[in-house]
C-alpha cells in the first residue's frame, strides 16, 4: 500500500491538506494553553504607587459662568477623571486658574504682540489646572487607570454638573 496516492491522500483515506490544517490548529492550541506569555498589564509591572501631579489645559471651554465653575472646583477640591474611556476615580484639584484670552496683533514695525481678546465671546474660556493622585510608575512613565499618562494625553473631567476634556501638559512624579 502506498503512503500517498495520486490524489494526495495519506493511505488513500485522508487528504494531506486536512492533516496540515489539523496540525496547525493543534499547534495554535498548544501555544495558547501551554505558553500564554506575560498576562500582566503595564499597571501590574510595578505594584508600588507614587504621588503624581498632572497639569491639565482646557482650551475653549464653553461655560455660562466660568467664575462659578472655578469656585466649584476650589470648594470641592475633588473631581473624577476618565483616561481613554477608563475611569480612574477621584483626584485632588490642587490649583485652578482661568487664563487670559490673548490674540496675536501685528504691529507697524512687523513684530507681533499678544493683546487681550476684544471679541465679546465671553463664554469661551481657557483654564489651567493641576490635579494630584497616585499612579503606578513604570520605566515608561506614570500609569493611571491602566493607561500611561504623558504630555498630550486627553483626559475627561466629570462631575455632577460638568463633563469636559482637557489635555495633559506636564506630569510630575513626586
Amino acid at each position: 500500500m502506498k503512503i500517498l496516492d495520486h490524489q494526495g491522500r495519506l493511505f488513500g483515506k485522508v487528504s494531506i491538506l486536512d492533516v496540515g490544517a489539523a496540525l496547525v490548529i493543534v499547534a495554535v492550541m498548544v501555544g495558547i494553553f501551554f505558553f500564554p506569555g506575560p498576562g500582566r498589564s503595564a499597571a501590574q509591572l510595578n505594584s508600588q504607587s507614587q504621588a503624581v501631579e498632572v497639569d491639565l489645559l482646557v482650551r475653549g471651554l464653553n461655560v455660562k459662568n466660568s467664575t462659578e465653575l472655578i469656585q466649584k472646583f476650589e470648594g470641592d477640591r475633588k473631581t473624577k477623571i476618565i483616561i481613554r474611556n477608563q475611569p480612574h476615580g477621584e483626584v485632588e484639584v490642587k490649583s485652578i486658574r482661568q487664563l487670559a484670552r490673548l490674540i496675536p496683533v501685528p504691529q507697524p514695525d512687523g513684530s507681533v504682540k499678544a493683546l487681550p481678546d476684544p471679541r465679546p465671546d465671553i463664554f469661551s474660556n481657557d483654564i489651567l489646572m493641576t490635579i494630584a493622585s497616585r499612579a503606578q510608575v513604570t520605566k515608561d512613565g506614570a500609569v493611571m487607570a491602566g493607561n500611561k499618562v504623558k504630555i498630550g494625553t486627553s483626559v475627561e473631567l466629570e462631575g455632577l454638573t460638568y463633563n469636559f476634556n482637557a489635555s495633559v501638559i506636564d506630569v510630575r512624579i513626586k
